[in-house]
């Protein structure tokens, strides 16, 4: 291979891991977020009972608590795109297993909706919490100097 060809590989190797390290910052940011949203609502909100449900959108807190949450879920799909992309196989570990983890607490937030079970809002704190230790994984992986 060329220094030239070696050079360009290099590059666009450092690219993509900053496209990545950037996109689970984004993610783990976003999380964040929704984890003050959801906290926000949990102190101030009116919680469903096992007797009246509530819908997804019957408070704007809400609201905007699970339009985030479905564009979380598309930042987590994209991130383990871009990870398989990497080819880097810790990468694309973490990213999979945050994937799952948002999918983990949308479910249990959907749960929570329909009967306020203490243990579906647990759920979507526990799922919140491994995505963020994924995404915070991966700004260790890929941070620092970039191999070539």
């Amino acid at each position: 291979m060329s220094t030239l060809t070696e050079s360009q590989t290099a590059q666009r190797t450092a690219a993509q891991a900053g496209r990545l390290r950037m996109a689970s910052f984004g993610a783990m940011t976003m999380l964040i977020l929704q984890f003050v949203l959801g906290t926000a609502y949990n102190l101030y909100g009116t919680a469903p009972t096992a007797f009246k449900s509530i819908g997804m959108f019957s408070s704007p807190l809400l609201a905007i608590h699970v339009i985030l949450g479905i564009l979380i879920i598309l930042a987590a799909a994209v991130l383990v795109f871009r990870a398989v992309q990497f080819k880097v196989p810790a990468v694309i570990a973490t990213s999979v297993v945050g994937l799952v983890a948002v999918l983990g607490a949308a479910a249990a937030g959907s749960s929570f909706t329909s009967d306020g079970a203490e243990g579906a809002s647990f759920g979507m704190a526990i799922g919140t919490a491994i995505a963020m230790l994924c995404y915070a994984v991966n700004l260790v992986i890929l941070g620092g100097k970039q191999r070539g």
